[in-house]
């Protein structure tokens, strides 16, 4: 896979990368990245020499189509490890898990803190419970990574990748011996959660923004429903004031009418009294005080 999708990908996007000796040459580690496009996957193995693997969504390896089975595909071919989020709890536990035993093997697990894909390139806060979970369930180092302009060249809806060179900065890994055994406490976690997360920040230098990411999807969704409604009822309010207007004017028009006809009468009616009026005046005398 990295011969048939790496290589090509370095060729025509050419991506930078600061701070490829950070990622140690064998071992176990955790590379945790902001989240900014679906390519995110595939560049960031792409420049690495060794396999990483990351949990992707249920979703990539089911997804029907050519698109669903060339994404199965390519997951599949660089051992990604399918979740089911629908699960709540048990999901997150399979994750866990999952992240666990990658790492007992010595191998490099890849992981997205804020749960999903920044909707406006902005980055999120990240859930304690994967990351950090897994950190010091391992004992693994943490090594922050940013990914840069990936969203300019696939954004999301995009089938067709815009060419042009992203960025990939790989920060200096981050030891969090210091709270081994202690991966329970949700204050430990969301501490080790965002001590990554600021890491990730200087790297990429995107605005914060202390929420999640699924709830900001939420509120996109939702402002852009409110917006879709408030437009459709301005069309119905905007045709309905075009209706009234328009049966004003009918009405008016008939009013117009009538009255125009109303005034025809009358001037037709005076026209045939004066017409009246002038032929008694041109009789005789005599017969007019007869008929008079």
């Amino acid at each position: 896979m990295k011969v048939a999708i790496g290589g090509p990908l370095r060729v025509a996007f050419r991506p930078w990368v600061e701070g490829l000796e950070n990622i140690p040459a064998e071992g176990a580690a955790i590379l945790a990245s902001n989240h900014l496009s679906f390519s995110d996957s595939f560049f960031l193995p792409a420049v690495l020499d060794r396999k990483v693997t990351f949990i992707a969504k249920a979703e990539y390896f089911t997804t029907p189509g050519v698109k669903g089975r060339l994404t199965a595909a390519f997951f599949k071919g660089v051992g990604q490890l399918p979740v089911d989020r629908s699960g709540g709890r048990g999901a997150g536990e399979a994750a866990v898990r999952s992240g666990i035993e990658v790492l007992e093997r010595g191998e490099l697990f890849g992981i997205y803190p804020e749960g999903t894909r920044s909707p406006d390139g902005r980055l999120y806060r990240g859930k304690p419970g994967g990351l950090a979970r897994v950190a010091l369930a391992s004992g693994a180092p943490v090594i922050p990574v940013a990914m840069i302009d990936t969203e300019k060249i696939q954004p999301p809806g995009k089938v067709l990748p815009k060419i042009m060179r992203p960025g990939i900065r790989i920060g200096e890994p981050l030891d969090f011996s210091r709270y081994q055994g202690m991966e329970h406490d949700r204050f430990v976690l969301r501490a080790v959660t965002d001590e990554v997360m600021y890491e990730i920040m200087k790297l990429s230098g995107q605005e914060y923004v202390d929420m999640y990411a699924t709830a900001a999807k939420r509120q996109i969704a939702e402002a852009a429903k409110a917006e879709k409604e408030a437009e459709k009822a301005a069309k119905a309010a905007l045709a309905q004031a075009e209706k009234d207007q328009a049966e004003k004017d009918r009405a008016k028009n008939d009013a117009e009418q009538r009255a125009e006809e109303q005034r025809a009468a009358e001037q037709r009616a005076e026209k045939q009294r004066d017409a009246e009026q002038r032929d008694i005046g041109q009789r005789d005398p005599e017969q007019r005080d007869t008929e008079q």
